[in-house]
């Protein structure tokens, strides 16, 4: 993997999201060439080594969240003397939603060469198998842990008519499935991906407010949700006749930000689309 400039050269490796055996030959060869492997966790980076056969024959050093900015510049260093560098995380690409992207801006600042060798991805293999339109697509990350911030994102995402792509924990999959059809409306389509490319791989498809439910009990391994975007042409109820709606609720006794909760519900959309009629009215 020598490269011919006096610069190093920074390769991104692909990890498998499951099996090892999706590992490609050009991974096994970079892992036992590289004068450097940056890995997110060195003990998985040893034992994906040894399941494939591969002896590490460059530095290992870890490189992950905690000291991320400070080994970038170590990492940026070797390039700059002419090594070659390579970053792999746990699984999928690094730089998604996972370490990467700082030292790949540093390298592309100084001029020095950046490469991958691309690999699978959860991302685009849970939108492959969701079932939903996958001709356009955003990937969001992890959604905000605190309630607020979490809703506030979400309640940003409402209208965004390509299909979303999100990262959740197993333990806040339930709250994450609850903001999202509270934000998106209770029957946007969706699908929980969980432990890609394994062997108990399940997909779970259906409406929000459905799979919000199913996820109050003990859910298990990586998780990746795949949400429909917002379709127009089938969310135009008569937001006149929702705010008349709220109004005779309210004038019942109803308190009126539940009043906008259960008609926005039962109307399919977005809780903040009706709130904000109802406030310019």
């Amino acid at each position: 993997m020598a490269y011919v400039d006096d610069k190093g050269r920074l390769v991104l490796a692909g990890a498998p999201i499951g099996r090892v055996e999706d590992a490609s030959a050009r991974l096994r060869d970079a892992l036992a060439s590289a004068d450097v492997v940056a890995a997110e966790d060195t003990r998985r980076l040893r034992r994906l080594a040894s399941d494939l056969g591969v002896t590490l024959g460059g530095r290992v050093v870890s490189y992950y969240d905690a000291n991320e900015i400070a080994r970038a510049g170590e990492l940026l260093a070797d390039l700059r003397d002419g090594r070659t560098v390579l970053v792999i995380t746990d699984a999928g690409m690094p730089g998604v939603s996972d370490p990467g992207y700082r030292l790949t801006h540093l390298a592309v600042e100084a001029g020095i060469p950046v490469t991958a060798l691309p690999g699978p991805s959860a991302v685009t293999t849970a939108l492959a198998i969701s079932g939903l339109p996958s001709d356009r697509f955003c990937f969001e990350g992890f959604p905000p842990r605190k309630a607020g911030e979490r809703a506030r994102r979400l309640a940003a995402l409402a209208t965004e008519e390509r299909t979303m792509v999100f990262f959740e924990a197993p333990h806040r999959l339930h709250v994450a499935l609850a903001a999202m059809a509270e934000a998106f409306g209770p029957d946007r389509p969706a699908a929980v991906c969980r432990e890609l490319t394994k062997t108990y791989e399940e997909v779970r498809r259906g409406p929000l407010a459905e799979l919000a439910a199913w996820a109050e009990g003990e859910v298990r391994g990586e998780i990746t949700v795949v949400v429909a975007g917002y379709a127009p042409s089938d969310a135009a109820p008569d937001i006149d006749a929702l705010v008349a709606e709220v109004a005779r609720r309210a004038e019942a006794g109803e308190p009126r930000k539940q009043a906008i909760i259960e008609v926005a519900r039962a109307a399919g959309i977005p809780k903040r689309e009706l709130y904000d009629a109802v406030h310019r009215s």
